[in-house]
């Protein structure tokens, strides 16, 4: 065996899934430009004379993240080389990559990314001032389904959530609060739904204390939710006819739109569009 192979960076790694020789080139091609773009000064490295080749040597990289020379020279060729999450890490941080570009990293290498900056993100201001210039129902979640912001439609509707203080937890809402099956027409069938959804949504993020709290109160609070969690469905959130039986309004319809936001994919922009 090559003496590479013994290195952590060789490791089997938890994988996603295996990329495709398409995206082994571009990975090759993304890291060889991010390492040209480097200098020797800009990592505090001392400068060794005039360099034929722009940026940094690939053994100044290779050293840099804990690799051989080798190995690294194969990563930039696009060969089908296996490479770990923790090793991934150290290559980001050898060359310096933003969040954009980390997260590309690892997308193109098929893995989990142990450490994705993570604390959730802030929403931007701009984000949250919008929810007020919709006129239908509308609010803005985080990626722990916890509602940032909301509009007067929304508060008067969704009572028990939107109207109360506090943090407004939509599943926290669905599964603990007594007036949501009366107030969400078809309750068992819209429940699991959202339950699929969240898990879907957080499942780079079921370590996140805020996330991981709202699992384990409604594991306690809700036999159903634990239910619906234990069968592992996960499906995406996507729009359709939402009904409720409002208390002073009565029965209502409308059609749920949701967009990702520029900036932070991870929260969502819920509109309720009345039918």
């Amino acid at each position: 065996c090559p003496a590479w192979r013994s290195s952590p960076a060789c490791r089997p790694p938890r994988m996603m899934r295996a990329p495709s020789p398409e995206q082994r080139r571009e990975l090759g091609e993304f890291i060889r430009a991010r390492r040209e773009k480097l200098t020797p000064g800009g990592i505090g490295l001392p400068a060794a004379g005039r360099r034929r080749t722009p940026g940094l040597r690939r053994e100044e990289v290779a050293q840099l993240a804990g690799f051989s020379t080798t190995w690294y020279t194969w990563l930039e060729q696009g060969r089908d080389v296996s490479v770990s999450a923790p090793a991934l890490a150290r290559l980001a941080a050898a060359l310096r990559l933003g969040r954009a570009e980390r997260a590309y990293l690892f997308d193109l290498a098929g893995r989990h990314d142990p450490d994705p900056g993570d604390a959730a993100p802030a929403a931007p201001p701009d984000a949250l001032d919008s929810v007020h210039a919709i006129t239908c129902p509308a609010y803005l979640l985080d990626r722990s389904f916890t509602a940032l912001s909301w509009n007067a439609a929304a508060r008067h509707l969704f009572v028990g959530w939107l109207d109360q203080e506090g943090p407004a937890n939509l599943l926290r809402f669905i599964f603990a609060t007594p007036g949501a099956r009366r107030f969400i027409c078809d309750w068992e069938s819209r429940a699991r739904r959202v339950a699929a959804e969240f898990r879907a949504a957080t499942r780079l993020h079921l370590e996140d204390p805020p996330i991981r709290d709202v699992i384990a109160d409604l594991h306690r609070a809700s036999p159903e939710f634990a239910r619906f969690w234990a069968e592992h469905a996960v499906l995406g959130r996507e729009g359709g006819e939402r009904t409720f039986q409002h208390p002073t309004d009565g029965f209502l319809r409308y059609r749920q739109v949701s967009f990702a936001l520029d900036g932070a994919p991870e929260m969502k922009l819920t509109m309720l569009l009345p039918i």
